[in-house]
């Protein structure tokens, strides 16, 4: 299997959590943090991608510019949760010498209720590295126990991201590192490995 760069989860964790990032627009943020899990008008039929790269959540909303996604949660999550989902996941796309083959792939696709990514990871101007940062896509089952018992505290970060994105603007990259929420390696178990193609 040809992997360009390293594949490790990089995360802001404690021994029972792990912290995800999503983004919204502020008709789905606002009654979340409010509820303290996702409600209406958070739709459970769609699929909902949690990311633990704070720097990729940036790259994905445009430091919480693009449209939909003005505002971004910080998502304390259950590692138990956490390492279901990855354990139901399935990869995006077939793998030669991760899957036995491309059918196999496909029936596994068919029945897992999670779609595990691995992107170019970020650097804090947003300029992609050869690592890779982890997205994780929750659907059916997976939604639900998400909203429903994995997640354990959800805040609204956007002010912290307008702050770093000001210092990114002004040239003080040093002072945006600092902000940024520190990330390190989350250790995965050794079926998890094999079962996304991490690289430890």
């Amino acid at each position: 299997m040809k992997v360009v760069g390293s594949r490790f989860v990089r995360a802001h964790y404690t021994e029972e959590t792990i912290t995800v990032y999503q983004a919204y627009p502020p008709q789905i943020a606002l009654p979340a943090v409010n509820a303290g899990t996702f409600v209406a008008p958070f739709k459970r039929d769609r699929m909902t991608w949690i990311k633990p790269s704070f720097r990729w959540m940036m790259y994905r909303s445009g430091w919480a510019t693009k449209p939909g996604q003005e505002r971004v949660l910080a998502i304390q999550i259950s590692r138990t949760g956490f390492e279901w989902a990855l354990r139901h996941a399935c990869l995006s796309h077939f793998e030669p010498g991760l899957h036995d083959s491309e059918s196999a792939w496909r029936s596994l696709k068919s029945t897992s209720p999670v779609r595990v990514q691995w992107d170019p990871e970020r650097a804090t101007d947003l300029a992609p590295l050869a690592d890779r940062a982890i997205q994780v896509g929750l659907s059916g089952e997976a939604v639900d126990l998400y909203v429903d018992r994995w997640i354990i505290e959800l805040r609204d970060i956007t002010p912290l991201v307008h702050a770093i994105h000001e210092d990114v603007r002004a040239g003080r990259r040093d002072r945006a590192d600092a902000a940024v929420p520190a990330e390190v390696h989350y250790p995965l178990p050794p079926d998890l490995r094999r079962r996304l193609g991490s690289s430890g």
